[in-house]
């Protein structure tokens, strides 16, 4: 039973993600940079063609101000080095005019033939800082642009933020159909979980103990429930595996041998997302760890003291990181997005052990969004206008 309604609930496999640091996040050492790890496109592309020759199902993409790879750009590239993998663009809504930016999105989608999901981002924008129900609320106005642009003939929309009327939605008709692609989000505050529970289809969570997350799912449920709506759920972790426990929890601390207190404050301070909530809800993890690091079993803070945003992983052997990721998915998670140090290598640590064992799936897919052909769309074989 899980612990509140999903959408998927006889879905018995997951969808398995990795991570493409676009932000300046690989390292040997937690806090030191190292040239050969940068977030150049030569690295992030071969962690995203490692990852789907690992046979991982996405990859997120994120989006920061920080030197690396713009996130939709890199998306793009991505397009013809890639066949299977799904790509899980981060945007931050209002960085692009929204009709320009569902337009972007159908060149995307087209480019991928339905292999593009897309991850909600309300953070502020580099060098200003505004009210966060502001942001939400121009978030909300650009998701619903993009369900008009996706499921009807024209947009029209008169928001706080937006105005638009009578525009024609051929030039942003996506590759998939039945809504387009699947917007995954994560936010913690009552404006973030509102947002979540009304448009988006999957609720992203950062790692805490069992007790907390089930917490969090119980409290976007009750929104969505006031919607008539149910979600999927999905988590964000770090993850280290090896045969045993003790060589895991061994590299976890070797990870940390290096890293300076200051660099890895200054780490953390200079991201977008820095002064979140659920920032602070990481930090709480720390704070509340054992003298080791550990929050709980197998879940280890340490990699939140040189990383904004997600701040934990789950450290130990493949039975246990398996048995793990199998108590999460009776819960009623049915994404995870995972990452490790370094990249490549954590990525092929995975999925030697852990990804064979798992029964893995797409969720376009399994939520009949991508078609078995090519669509009726103006970019597709549709009636050219």
């Amino acid at each position: 039973m899980t612990v509140v309604p999903i959408t998927s609930p006889d879905l018995d496999a997951s969808e398995v993600s990795w991570f493409a640091a676009l932000c300046s996040d690989d390292y040997q050492f937690l806090g030191v940079p190292d040239g050969d790890l940068r977030s150049s496109w030569a690295h992030c592309s071969d962690i995203v063609k490692s990852a789907e020759t690992q046979g991982f199902r996405n990859i997120l993409c994120p989006s920061s101000y920080q030197v690396g790879q713009d996130t939709l750009s890199f998306v793009a590239g991505c397009a013809p080095i890639t066949d299977r993998i799904n790509l899980l663009a981060a945007v931050r809504c209002g960085e692009m005019q929204p009709i320009m930016l569902a337009r972007t999105v159908a060149t995307l989608d087209h480019m991928l033939e339905g292999r593009l999901t897309i991850n909600i981002i309300s953070s502020d924008f580099p060098g200003q800082t505004e009210p966060s129900p502001y942001r939400y609320q121009r978030s909300r106005e650009v998701v619903e642009i993009l369900k008009q642009a996706w499921t009807q003939d024209e947009i029209n929309h008169q928001g706080e933020v937006y105005q638009f009327s009578g525009l024609t939605t051929d030039p942003v008709r996506p590759y998939q159909t039945d809504g387009g692609p699947l917007l995954y989000f994560g936010g913690y505050s009552p404006d973030a979980l509102d947002l979540c529970g009304q448009h988006c289809d999957v609720y992203l969570m950062w790692p805490e103990t069992v007790e907390a997350l089930q917490g969090r799912m119980q409290a976007v449920n009750a929104v969505a429930e006031r919607y008539n709506r149910t979600l999927d759920y999905g988590l964000r972790t770090h993850v280290i595996v090896r045969d045993t426990e003790a060589e895991a929890r061994e590299y976890a601390d070797y990870i940390i041998s290096k890293l300076d207190e200051a660099q890895g404050t200054a780490i953390r301070e200079r991201a977008l997302d820095s002064k979140s909530l659920g920032v602070s809800h990481q930090a709480k993890n720390r704070d509340n760890a054992d003298e080791f690091g550990y929050v709980e079993p197998h879940m280890w803070t340490g990699v939140g003291r040189a990383r904004s945003g997600c701040g934990a992983a789950i450290v130990g052997s493949t039975d246990q990181v398996l048995s793990k990721l199998e108590a999460y998915q009776k819960m009623g998670i049915r994404s995870f997005i995972l990452s490790g140090y370094p990249h490549l290598d954590e990525a092929d640590h995975f999925g030697s052990r852990v990804l064979p064992q798992m029964k893995t799936c797409s969720l376009p897919h399994e939520y009949g969004r991508v078609p078995k052909g090519v669509p009726a769309t103006p970019l597709g074989v549709g009636e050219r206008r």
